[in-house]
């Protein structure tokens, strides 16, 4: 596939391609529309304060983790056209309930609920590989997740402006986020008229139970119950750092708790549900599939989008107190980190469809997200600000490409429970925005960046011990096993009964 081939819209993948990814791009719009106006929040309410703030940025990714699960699952029973539109619409409300809450209770509640809209990207990664080829796979997710992600720079750029000059006054930042949930649910109900779930009706396989992924092994099994268990269990630094601040009991806390490991238990009894029989059965050799595969790339995710999260949620008030800058100029600067997606990510996909080996890709581009933390974790006022923004792009370019060169793979590892692992895999880099951004309330930005690097060069390593190239990452059509086959004649069987 040819970067040119994007202009060629009266082509129907390519219509698929431009729908999604500007559904991905208003979801994301929506998702990061806080930031930018964070300034404002604390100047026309006077009841928050920076640390509130803080909390909102973690609250804000929250729930992406369980909605990446539980929407993952869903795509791969339902399709991701009605997933997509559904999600586009239900999260139009708490949108709506931020813009406008006036209370710290519903501000905290409305963006905890709202984080559930980040699950929109595993969406689209599902629509997309149901239209484009394995060979072309790499650069049609790259197109689709970085011209999407644009819309957290968007976000940055456009906001400050709008609540500024469009409605004005101490309320202009509540009518600049409710525009844009409005924007958003028109969409959702747009998109579920305008797309189908590929080309055609084969092309979306449905697994034998969605409940849970399906490993290869035993072992493969014991895997996944591990790599599970952090997804709902990182929910308890959410709970201890809003006990910690004060804005929960200690009954309400382990309330929490035991929610969360009754979640966490009932994760792994599904597991257990839909495995056992299967590997009691036996997994015929074409159906198999490296689970370490999947757990390396969750390990990307967690350093790279992970890192994207965190730091587009501090990185306006960063350049705002170290260059003494103003809020509108602090968030089209900071809007550079995501503003490369519009290249960095389509390229990682290409680089690893061109390359003709997608592990080296993915190798080097996250050694190069670790260099380009420990280049930022040096910045201080003394530097010149062109140089900070060269170097934040510089890093940005790296994360973005890893992003892309993660997704290039992940439709070819196991094509039926693509949607789960791309739910686990999206996931997994929530867990890191979580993890980093509460990291980041108790340390400097110097420490935060080099805390960063930190993670992807241990991910660099898991990467090299764990990840392997999958078979036939750049064959003309995905690899159909015998599992696949039968679970087509059967669906047929049932349809031809029902029809009776």
């Amino acid at each position: 596939m040819k970067v040119s081939s994007v202009f060629k819209v009266k082509s129907p993948e390519i219509r698929a391609l431009h729908l999604t990814w500007i559904a991905f791009f208003i979801t994301f719009y929506v998702w990061f529309n806080m930031a930018p106006l964070a300034s404002s929040m604390l100047k026309s309410v006077d009841w928050l304060s920076p640390d509130d703030l803080k909390l909102f940025a973690i609250c804000n990714v929250a729930l992406t983790i369980p909605a990446r699960i539980i929407v993952g699952m869903a795509l791969d029973r339902f399709g991701p056209r009605r997933v997509f539109s559904i999600l586009m619409v239900s999260m139009s409300v708490p949108a709506l309930a931020f813009a406008f809450g006036d209370t710290m209770t519903q501000l905290l509640v409305s963006r905890l609920v709202l984080s559930s809209i980040g699950a929109s990207f595993v969406v689209g990664i599902h629509m997309t590989a149901l239209w484009f080829k394995p060979r072309d796979i790499g650069f049609a997710e790259g197109f689709y997740a970085g011209w999407g992600n644009f819309g957290s720079a968007a976000a940055a750029m456009s906001l400050p402006t709008i609540a500024i000059t469009m409605y004005g006054g101490a309320d202009g930042w509540r009518w600049a986020i409710a525009q844009s949930a409005i924007v958003m649910a028109a969409y959702g109900v747009y998109y579920w008229f305008a797309i189908t779930d590929g080309p055609d009706a084969k092309a979306h396989r449905k697994p034998r139970k969605a409940a849970a992924m399906e490993v290869s092994s035993w072992a493969d099994m014991i895997k996944l119950i591990l790599w599970t268990i952090p997804l709902v269990g990182v929910l308890g630094i959410l709970v201890w750092r809003i006990q910690n601040m004060g804005y929960l009991s200690t009954t309400g806390a382990v309330i929490a708790y035991l929610a969360i490991v009754a979640v966490v238990i009932y994760q792994i009894v599904q597991i257990l549900r839909v495995n056992v029989p299967i590997l009691k059965q036996g997994v015929p050799e074409d159906d198999k599939y490296p689970f370490s595969s999947v757990a390396a790339l969750n390990s990307t995710y967690f350093a790279n989008f992970g890192a994207e999260l965190a730091v587009v949620s501090m990185l306006p008030m960063f350049f705002e107190e170290t260059w003494g800058l103003n809020a509108a100029t602090a968030g089209l600067i900071a809007a550079s980190f995501a503003f490369v997606n519009l290249v960095a990510r389509p390229m990682g996909g290409l680089v690893s469809d061109r390359m003709g080996n997608r592990r080296f890709v993915m190798l080097s581009y996250m050694f190069g997200i670790g260099i380009g933390f420990v280049l930022m974790a040096m910045l201080d006022a003394s530097w010149p600000l062109i140089v900070a923004i060269a170097i934040t792009i510089f890093t940005s370019f790296f994360v973005q490409g890893a992003e892309g060169a993660t997704f290039g793979i992940i439709p070819s590892i196991k094509r039926r429970i693509t949607g789960q692992i791309s739910g686990m895999a999206g996931a997994y880099g929530n867990v890191g925005a979580v993890v980093y951004l509460t990291i980041f309330t108790f340390v400097t930005p110097t420490q935060f960046f080099y805390i960063i690097a930190t993670g992807a060069f241990l991910s660099w390593l898991i990467c090299l011990i764990w990840l392997k190239e999958p078979e036939g990452a750049f064959d003309e059509e995905y690899h159909v096993s015998s599992v696949d086959r039968m679970i087509e004649e059967q669906a047929a069987l049932k349809a031809g009964q029902a029809a009776r």
